[in-house]
């Protein structure tokens, strides 16, 4: 498979030609990468107006991810999400969207710009960055609504490496005319794997897939995905994503893209599958160990830590003493997320290191729940609403203007134009937020 961007990049380096053009380093060196750092120049394309080298690369990625279209987002997959919210509203002329209530904060913005109408679907007994939702929880909540909403939008896998069966939830979305969205950020690898377990394979019409998270690509490299079966809206793509995007992307994010393309048509499944069976096998020797183990994604270790008596964060401090970084840790888990590059010294300095650790009395203290809360305001309302920032305490009663949250896992306990109460409140302080955004009164 060929590599358009990175080919034309490398002869316009060679070629000594004078850059009287943007970005002002003017290719001269301080970190190394920038005579690869270019912009849009003649023969470079233009992201989201493409017919040369971009799109080129782009009909690479379809052919290998299987859709009617890829579109490339140096923005990573929260101008993707943007992106396939804007096609289900335009393609079906309605505005309201069933959501998992699990939704990264980009969502909940867009769905503020686009003025859409939310309404959740709530993981059983709650829950914050799992929310397992199932075909006939689906097909419920479908029923439930006056009439079918633009689109169902998903997570999987979540944060925690948690997937949903996204073949049953697509039969039920198309049994009802309904465009099916998955947030995929978490698992473009899935495509790769010996049984095919993308999104895209699976029946989801629109898909994001942040390939700097599980393939070798800078970070920001995204894709947007749009299927066969949803090909009607291929044309608009490019335009959804220039909507939102910046008009100057980075090139060194797109060579990577372009990049992981050769990789992923050549060595990539084969030693993929390899390190999955390694994986795998590191999961057991911790689970025959004592530790208890949440997700079924291949590539995630998420170590439930408190049956073996620590928190997610004390968990992640004592790793990062034995220099190992994980991805994300809360009072409940500690996530590390593996990749073929990681090699095979990961694995055995991960479980030497997990399995020193002396395990002690298990801690029984679990999140607060947090019931459906109730919404005062719509998000679009409250997001463009005149706020201040208040302590959480001095918030009790007041509706939220925008979600407080942090990035990992970036998934709100509470959404904009939704009323803070004394449940929402425990929630905030267990997970360690002290202030938020509310609409002034």
């Amino acid at each position: 498979m060929n590599t358009p961007i990175c080919d034309f990049v490398k002869t316009y380096g060679e070629s000594g030609t004078l850059r009287l053009h943007m970005p002002g380093h003017k290719g001269v060196s301080r970190l190394g990468c920038e005579g690869l750092d270019i912009t849009e120049i003649e023969g470079a394309d233009v992201l989201y107006r493409s017919g040369g080298i971009i799109r080129q690369s782009e009909e690479n990625a379809a052919a290998l991810f299987g859709t009617a279209r890829t579109v490339y987002s140096a923005e990573g997959s929260s101008l993707a999400i943007r992106g396939m919210l804007y096609l289900a509203l335009q393609a079906t002329g309605r505005r309201t969207i069933l959501a998992g209530r699990n939704a990264h904060s980009a969502f909940i913005t867009a769905a503020a710009l686009l003025d859409a109408d939310v309404r959740w679907l709530f993981a059983a007994g709650g829950g914050l960055t799992a929310c397992p939702v199932t075909p006939s929880a689906l097909e419920t909540a479908l029923d439930a609504l006056p009439e079918p909403p633009a689109a169902v939008y998903v997570t999987s896998p979540d944060y925690l490496g948690n997937r949903l069966d996204i073949a049953a939830l697509a039969d039920v979305c198309h049994s009802r005319g309904v465009l099916l969205l998955v947030d995929n950020a978490h698992g473009a690898y899935l495509r790769f794997l010996p049984a095919d377990s993308h999104p895209i394979t699976l029946g989801a019409d629109l898909c994001c897939d942040s390939a700097h998270k599980t393939l070798p690509v800078l970070t920001g490299g995204a894709y947007l995905h749009v299927s066969h079966r949803a090909s009607a809206l291929a044309p608009e793509a490019e335009h959804a994503m220039s909507l939102f995007a910046s008009t100057s992307p980075s090139y060194l994010i797109l060579q990577s893209l372009d990049a992981a393309n050769a990789y992923l048509a050549g060595d990539f499944p084969g030693a993929l599958s390899g390190y999955c069976e390694r994986v795998a096998a590191l999961k057991a020797a911790l689970i025959a160990h004592g530790y208890t183990l949440a997700g079924d994604e291949p590539l995630k270790v998420t170590v439930a830590t408190k049956e073996y008596g620590y928190t997610g964060e004390t968990l992640a401090a004592y790793l990062y003493e034995q220099g190992i970084a994980c991805e994300f840790a809360d009072a409940d888990y500690t996530v590390l997320m593996l990749t073929p590059e990681n090699g095979e010294t990961a694995l055995s300095r991960l479980q030497e290191a997990l399995c020193a650790l002396p395990r002690r009395a298990a801690i029984a203290e679990a999140p607060p729940a947090l019931p459906a809360p109730v919404a005062a305001m719509t998000p679009r309302q409250a997001l463009f609403a005149p706020a201040e920032v208040c302590p959480v305490a001095d918030a009790i009663g007041r509706v939220l203007a925008a979600p407080t949250v942090s990035c990992p896992p970036a998934v709100p306990v509470l959404v904009g134009g939704e009323v803070v109460d004394e449940s929402a409140a425990a929630v905030f302080a267990y997970y360690g937020v002290d202030t938020c955004r509310i609409v002034k009164e």
